[in-house]
C-alpha cells in the first residue's frame, strides 16, 4: 500500500536514508554563492536599508508569523531582485509530489514560493516563523527541490525566517549532493541583505 508523507514532516535523515542524499564538502560545489556576484546600486542599498529597519521594527511586535515574513521581507526582496519581471514567473502555494517507486512512498506538500523561468525550476523559497530556526525547514525545502521537473539541472533554494537567510544547492544524479551557503543575518551590524540580493542576482543570471 502506498504511504503518503507530508513534506513538512520530512527531515534530512529521511532524505539520506531513502534517497542517498550526501552533503558536498567541496568548496567548489557552491561557487555560485561566492564568485562573480553582481554589484548592487546605491538605490538598491537604500531600499535594503529600509527593508532591514522595517523588519527589525516588526520584531518589536511579536509574534512575527510566516505571512508577515513573506509580506515584509521575501516579497520586497524578490521585487528588488527583478523576479517579478519577464522572463521570470512567481508561483505561490504550488502542489508537489515526490514518489519513491521502490518503497511505495509519496511525499506530498506545497511550496511557499516557486520561481520559474522558461518553465524550469529556478528557486524555491520556504519562509518560516521568525521564532523558528533555519534548520527546522531544511529537510522540507530539500524535499521540495527534489521535485524539480528537470533533475538534470542544479536546483537552488533559499530558506529564511525573515531575520536569517541561507541558500541551498542540490544536484541530482547517481550520487545526489547538496551544500549550503553561509548564513546571512539581518541582525548583524553590516546589512547582509546586500549579499542576499547579490546571490539572487547571480542565480537569476544562471537560470
Amino acid at each position: 500500500m502506498t504511504q503518503i508523507l507530508a513534506a513538512k514532516d520530512i527531515n534530512i535523515r529521511y532524505l539520506i536514508d531513502n534517497f542517498g542524499l550526501q552533503l558536498a564538502e567541496d568548496e567548489q560545489f557552491i561557487r555560485e554563492f561566492q564568485d562573480n556576484l553582481p554589484e548592487i546600486t546605491e538605490l538598491e542599498k537604500q531600499l535594503l536599508d529600509r527593508l532591514k529597519a522595517g523588519f527589525i521594527n516588526l520584531l518589536t511586535y511579536p509574534p512575527l508569523l510566516e505571512n508577515v515574513v513573506k509580506l515584509s521581507v521575501v516579497g520586497p526582496l524578490l521585487f528588488i531582485a527583478g523576479f517579478y519581471l519577464s522572463p521570470f514567473q512567481v508561483k505561490a502555494e504550488k502542489s508537489i509530489q515526490i514518489q519513491d517507486e521502490d518503497d511505495g512512498v509519496i511525499i506530498d506538500g506545497r511550496l511557499d514560493i516557486l520561481l520559474l523561468k522558461d518553465q524550469f525550476w529556478v528557486m524555491v523559497i520556504e519562509s518560516k516563523k521568525a521564532a523558528f530556526s533555519i534548520e527546522e525547514g531544511m529537510g522540507q525545502l530539500l524535499a521540495y527541490m527534489w521535485a524539480s521537473p528537470h533533475p538534470e539541472k542544479p536546483t537552488f533554494g533559499m530558506i529564511t525566517t525573515g531575520g536569517n537567510f541561507i541558500f541551498i544547492k542540490l544536484v541530482r544524479g547517481e550520487t545526489p549532493r547538496y551544500a549550503l551557503s553561509e548564513q546571512f543575518s539581518i541582525r548583524r551590524r553590516d546589512n547582509e541583505l546586500y549579499s542576499v540580493l547579490q546571490i539572487f542576482k547571480r542565480l537569476s543570471q544562471l537560470a
